[in-house]
């Protein structure tokens, strides 16, 4: 028996056989289906894509024998990645002084017959083959060796495609943990800021109220004032970015309720001192969707749209309407809009567009935009029709949960 000799470059192969991590995986369907058609074309009884470790022949696929491993220094298919351009091809082993008295041909399954293409990655590396093999000689036709060769191909660009989804999957799990880990830092900061800044709110009430005196005819009133303004912009914002790590980062649930049903009762806890109206047009929908996802929404837009109210009489328009795969929502108002060239800033965090309103943090459009990424949708911001002035968001959300994005930005 001729043992196979290691090729020279034996570690770089090694190496990038190890990154495909294709190494005593469970069976597939793909592979497997390979095997059946070679061993149909070819006919013989048993296929194979066989994986050449460092001291073994490894098998992805089998058909028509139950096998997992054997040896490398008995393999045939160690000496196909010898030559991995050609096919390698022996008739009839028994006489052939290579393979004669191989114990794969004096013992089962008996292998008479062989023929085996080398699966060679885009670098140049033969992995293993793809052969197959019978229990009496054989002449393989020039179309049978053709397809044999394109079959081979076809387990390389399944073993590529593998490879990439593994590091994809990889990459998102990754991206995934960070943005777990920066939301957890977020809270935790935010959350820590929250006692020291409610404490100096605390104490300027003290001063305000039991040493008002003191600061009477000096000035000093108006610098306290702004400091009690400048307090209540920093808690505002601590709370948002909490809401912000929370909602990006909690786990979203589907639930059924009726969707006018469900504005309602948004719009029925809002403060109506600055004169806020609601007209609404096809929401009388039984969804399935994140209802803690949607009150996120139309919260912060909602919110947005009572920070910048400059008519006696707001309005705020909410349609929506369905296909099969989404609902989609519009909103708008008739507030003092946004000049064009800011509709795809205002989803940045804290972009306020030079906005000299106070308690605007740039923040609330940015949780809007990750919510609805989140549910599997798309948000943009547009000119309101006939030349009214206001903001138009446009956004879509999916009907199912396995729609729903794993990015949490």
């Amino acid at each position: 028996m001729e043992i196979a000799r290691i090729p020279q470059n034996e570690k770089e192969r090694l190496d990038v056989l190890k990154s495909y991590n294709i190494l005593d995986s469970l069976p597939e369907e793909e592979y497997d289906a390979i095997t059946k058609i070679a061993s149909s074309i070819c006919n013989t009884s048993i296929a194979l894509v066989s994986i050449i470790d460092k001291d073994r022949q490894w098998f992805k696929s089998t058909h028509g024998i139950e096998v997992t491993e054997t040896p490398r220094e008995i393999a045939f298919c160690a000496h196909t990645i010898l030559e991995p351009d050609e096919l390698f091809i022996v008739n009839d082993t028994t006489k052939d002084k290579r393979f004669f008295d191989n114990p794969l041909t004096i013992n089962a399954p008996n292998v008479i017959f062989y023929a085996g293409a080398a699966l060679n990655t885009s670098e140049g590396y033969p992995l293993g083959t793809l052969c197959v093999v019978d229990n009496k000689p054989r002449i393989l036709t020039q179309n049978q060796k053709d397809a044999l060769k394109l079959l081979s191909k076809q387990v390389v660009i399944l073993l590529e495609l593998r490879k990439k989804n593994k590091e994809l999957a990889a990459s998102n799990s990754n991206v995934i943990k960070l943005n777990d880990q920066l939301n957890n830092f977020a809270y935790r900061l935010t959350h820590d800021l929250k006692s020291p800044i409610n404490g100096v709110s605390f104490l300027l009430d003290v001063l305000k109220e039991d040493h008002s005196a003191l600061f009477k005819n000096t000035g000093a009133e108006e610098y306290i004032g702004l400091i009690g303004d400048r307090i209540v912009y920093i808690e505002t914002l601590i709370n948002e970015i909490l809401n912000y790590a929370k909602v990006t980062s909690e786990n979203i649930v589907f639930e059924h309720f009726n969707l006018n049903e469900f504005l309602d009762s948004i719009i029925a806890n809002i403060d109506f001192e600055k004169k806020l109206f609601l007209e609404t047009s096809g929401l009388d929908l039984d969804v399935f969707s994140s209802k803690i996802g949607l009150l996120q929404i139309f919260q912060n837009l909602i919110s947005n749209t009572r920070k910048f109210l400059d008519e006696e009489k707001s309005i705020i328009t909410v349609t929506c309407k369905e296909d099969k795969e989404y609902y989609y929502f519009t909103y708008e108002d008739n507030g003092p809009g946004i000049d064009e060239k800011y509709f795809t800033k205002v989803f940045e965090m804290f972009e306020t567009l030079g906005s000299t309103n106070s308690n605007n943090t740039g923040i609330g459009l940015a949780t809007v935009k990750s919510i609805v990424k989140r549910l599997g949708g798309e948000i943009v911001l547009k000119k309101r029709g006939n030349g009214k002035k206001g903001v138009c968001f446009y956004f879509n959300i999916s009907k199912k949960e396995d729609k729903l994005s794993i990015c949490k930005d």
